[in-house]
C-alpha cells in the first residue's frame, strides 16, 4: 500500500469515526489509535464520546494517548457528549446503531466542508442499520456526494495491495449496464483512477481497461460497445497523457495483472469485485473516489459474530488509514507549495 511521503512537511488532518457501534468498528478504530506511528504521521481527530472510546480501548486492552490540541503522538478527541442514555443493541442491526454512525459521519463531513480535515476514515458500517437511520441513497458514495454538495464524477474505488479498480457503472442492474457504457464515462473512470493512484504516490500509473462483452465483443459479433464506446474512451484518456490500454477481455485481463497494471477500470460492479476478492480479500479497502475530501474505509463488514472479542484483524482498517493520509498528504503538500509559489507574486503587487 502507498505510504505518506516522509519528506512532506505537511501532516494530513484526518477525521476518524468508529463505524457501526454494534460491530467491530470501535475496536478497530482503537487499534489504529493505539499505534504511535499513526498518530505521528497524521493529525487524527476522533469523533466519538469519551465513554465510547474508552469502551473500545478496553475491548483490546490498550491506552489511547489523547491531547486537547493536535501534536505528534496524540489523537484529538472531539467529544460532543451526544450518546446520552441511548442503548445500542450489540452485534445486531438496529436503527439506534444507524443513527449513531450517521451522526458522527455528518460531524466528519462538517469538518471537511469547513476545510478542517482533508480525509475521513470510518470503520465498518452496516447498510441495513444506516437505512433504518435514514440513509436512503443507493450507496454510501451517493450519500457522501449529496452531503458534500458534489455533483461531479465519482466512482467507488476498490483496493487490495498492488491493485486498484474503478468502475464505469456501479450499483445498477445488469440489464442497464450496456446503455450506460459510453465513451465519456469510460474516460472519466480512467482519469479518476489515474489521478487517485498518482495522488497516492505512484508517479506514472499503468491502467488496463476491461471489455464489456465476451471475447472483447469478437469484432462486433457479440456487441459493439468495445468498438463504439470503450476504445474511443480509452483513446481520449491516452490523448491526455494517461498510460491506459484496452479494452481487453475481462476473463483474461486479470491474469498476471499486478505485474502489468497498477489499476484496472471495469464496466460493472461484479466484473471487478469477483476478480479482486479472489486475488486477495484480506486487507481490502474501499475509497469513495472523486469527492472533494478523501474518504476511505475497510472493505469488510461489521462482523457481528466476533464483535467485542478483540480478535478482528486491523489490516484493512490500517490500509484504509494509510491510503487516506497518503492522498490527503500529497494534496495538502501541493496546496502548501502553490501558496508558497503564489506569495512572491502577491507581495510584488
Amino acid at each position: 500500500m502507498p505510504a505518506t511521503d516522509a519528506t512532506t512537511s505537511v501532516r494530513p488532518r484526518v477525521a476518524l469515526t468508529l463505524g457501526d457501534p454494534a460491530g467491530v468498528g470501535p475496536e478497530l478504530a482503537a487499534r489504529l489509535l493505539a499505534d504511535p506511528a499513526n498518530l505521528t504521521k497524521a493529525e487524527v481527530y476522533v469523533l466519538a464520546d469519551r465513554a465510547e472510546l474508552d469502551a473500545a480501548a478496553a475491548v483490546i486492552g490498550v491506552d489511547i494517548p489523547l491531547s486537547d490540541e493536535p501534536r505528534p503522538g496524540f489523537a484529538t478527541l472531539l467529544d460532543d457528549d451526544s450518546r446520552g442514555d441511548v442503548v445500542i443493541p450489540p452485534r445486531q442491526v438496529s436503527k439506534e446503531a444507524g443513527d449513531r454512525a450517521m451522526h458522527q459521519l455528518l460531524r466528519a463531513i462538517d469538518l471537511a466542508n469547513a476545510g478542517e480535515v482533508g480525509a475521513i476514515v470510518f470503520t465498518p458500517l452496516n447498510k441495513t442499520s444506516l437505512h433504518l437511520g435514514g440513509m436512503h441513497e443507493e450507496d454510501e458514495l451517493r450519500w457522501f456526494a449529496k452531503q458534500l454538495g458534489h455533483t461531479g464524477v465519482t466512482s467507488e474505488i476498490n483496493i487490495i495491495p498492488g491493485m486498484w479498480t474503478a468502475r464505469v457503472t456501479s450499483h445498477v442492474g445488469i440489464r442497464d449496464v450496456a446503455a450506460r457504457v459510453k465513451a465519456p464515462a469510460v474516460t472519466d473512470a480512467i482519469r479518476l483512477l489515474h489521478e487517485l493512484l498518482h495522488d497516492s504516490g505512484i508517479d506514472a500509473p499503468r491502467l488496463g481497461v476491461c471489455a464489456l462483452n465476451p471475447h472483447n465483443g469478437e469484432n462486433g459479433i457479440f456487441g459493439r460497445e468495445e468498438i463504439d464506446e470503450i476504445a474511443p474512451g480509452v483513446a481520449a484518456a491516452v490523448a491526455e497523457g494517461i498510460d491506459a490500454a484496452g479494452p481487453f477481455p475481462s476473463d483474461t485481463i486479470w491474469l498476471g495483472a499486478k505485474d502489468r497494471y497498477d489499476g484496472i477500470v471495469t464496466m460493472y460492479h461484479d466484473q471487478g469485485q469477483i476478480a479482486i476478492k479472489l486475488m486477495g480479500f484480506d486487507g481490502g479497502v474501499t475509497l469513495q473516489g472523486g469527492l472533494p475530501v478523501v474518504i476511505a474505509t475497510p472493505a469488510h463488514g461489521t462482523a457481528f459474530d466476533i464483535a467485542g472479542q478483540g480478535i478482528a484483524s486491523v489490516a484493512s482498517s490500517q490500509n484504509a488509514f494509510d491510503i487516506a493520509i497518503a492522498i490527503a498528504g500529497q494534496r495538502a503538500a501541493r496546496a502548501a507549495q502553490s501558496g508558497a509559489d503564489a506569495e512572491p507574486a502577491q507581495s510584488a503587487r
